[in-house]
């Protein structure tokens, strides 16, 4: 929560009230990093201000030079999610006065990320250009185009972004295995992405890259299962000062993100087939029995939240509120700290949500147990980890 807060401060502070819309779960993992490889000092924290997201509590927030490569990574992608929108003239977006207002933040998003990382050292042209591409990409691709093919952009952009984390760290000799771990990370991001968005692509008649390429779910599953010992095999070759929450949200909540999205729900860490609700390792379950909306999958209610248990599937939608009295409402909620310490009902699809307190358990999880020490299947990727919530119970 200290760096969800801190990125979210830092777009304030560098450009204003209305960037920090675009925080988000994902773009946090930047700033995680860059402090898991610094000696830990009282400057990467600062005492934040009542906030009604946070029940008007003040609270520790971290802050420095990984929030600030985080909030100018955030903006220049959703920069490009948003001309992505516009381009496909989706909802409002097909208004011409809306799309030209949508086109001028983009803009204004894309200059100011670019500020900020050339004061990090950091060029922001790498992830326009790898955006850039994936548009070219999505026209050429069609049955048997390699899935990779059009995960590429995505992550060469991810990539440069955990490489630069080192040289903010003064570690040079991490970028590499960073590299590689973003890399990875990104092409997780992109599957998963299109695993949870497939059945409502189908329907509204979006794009989708496995309904595009002919790749099957059983394949996706495949190619994620590699990123992920990827993703685990490249943090144990970089070198971290503190590397404990890194490797929760990298290795332990990355394989939550992608079993989740798979709606399995067995040990990872075994190399069996996917289990179906009735155990059977042949079959995955039909697209109607994914779990969680579609969504970021390091959002609080999506597939892969760091702060609590994957939520009950959600009620039958209700009549959506409009754009303006959405933002009214949600407005009113924040402001009476229910979307924090309450349940309420969601401002434009009115269906009923937990607040984020509620999702929260924020105690040391690394130090609690040594729950892998028994656990013989559980593999290499809890080395030098003590999390108790390894994805097993310790018998498997």
């Amino acid at each position: 929560m200290a760096h969800l807060c801190g990125l979210c401060l830092a777009l304030r502070s560098d450009h204003g009230q209305f960037a920090r819309i675009v925080t988000n779960y994902d773009g946090l993992i930047v700033s995680v990093l860059t402090e898991a490889q610094t000696e830990r000092t009282p400057a990467q924290r600062r005492t934040a201000g009542p906030c009604p997201l946070r029940a008007m509590r003040t609270a520790p927030v971290a802050r420095g030079e990984g929030a600030r490569l985080a909030a100018a990574v955030s903006l220049v992608l959703a920069s490009a999610k948003v001309r992505d929108h516009v381009a496909d003239g989706d909802g409002l977006l097909r208004r011409r006065p809306v799309a030209a207002a949508a086109r001028r933040v983009a803009a204004g998003w894309d200059r100011a990320g670019a500020r900020t990382g050339a004061q990090l050292g950091f060029d922001t042209a790498v992830l326009v250009d790898a955006v850039d591409r994936q548009t070219g990409i999505e026209l050429l691709a069609g049955p048997g185009t390699p899935l990779l093919t059009v995960t590429e952009p995505t992550e060469t952009a991810t990539a440069a972004a955990f490489a630069h984390t080192a040289v903010l760290a003064g570690k040079p000799h991490n970028a590499a295995p960073l590299a590689e771990a973003g890399r990875l990370f990104g092409r997780l991001a992109h599957l998963l992405d299109a695993v949870e968005d497939q059945e409502a692509d189908s329907a509204s008649g979006a794009w989708n890259p496995l309904t595009a390429t002919g790749t099957s779910r059983a394949e996706a599953r495949r190619l994620c299962d590699d990123a992920l010992r990827g993703v685990r095999l490249a943090l144990k070759d970089a070198e971290f000062t503190d590397g404990r929450l890194a490797h929760v949200l990298l290795a332990h909540e990355l394989r939550r993100s992608v079993d989740r999205a798979f709606a399995t729900d067995v040990c990872s860490h075994q190399g069996g087939g996917l289990l179906t609700s009735a155990g059977d390792p042949s079959e995955i379950r039909p697209a109607a029995s994914f779990g969680p909306p579609p969504g970021n999958p390091y959002a609080p209610s999506g597939p892969g939240a760091p702060f609590g248990p994957l939520q009950p599937p959600p009620e039958p939608p209700r009549d959506r509120r409009g754009l303006v009295m959405g933002c009214l409402v949600w407005a009113g909620l924040a402001c009476t700290c229910q979307m924090c310490c309450g349940t309420f009902d969601d401002p434009w699809s009115r269906q009923r949500r937990e607040g984020l307190c509620s999702q929260c358990d924020c105690g040391d999880c690394c130090d609690a147990c040594d729950c892998c020490s028994g656990c013989s299947d559980c593999g290499d990727c809890c080395d030098g980890c003590d999390c108790c919530d390894c994805g097993c119970d310790c018998s498997c």
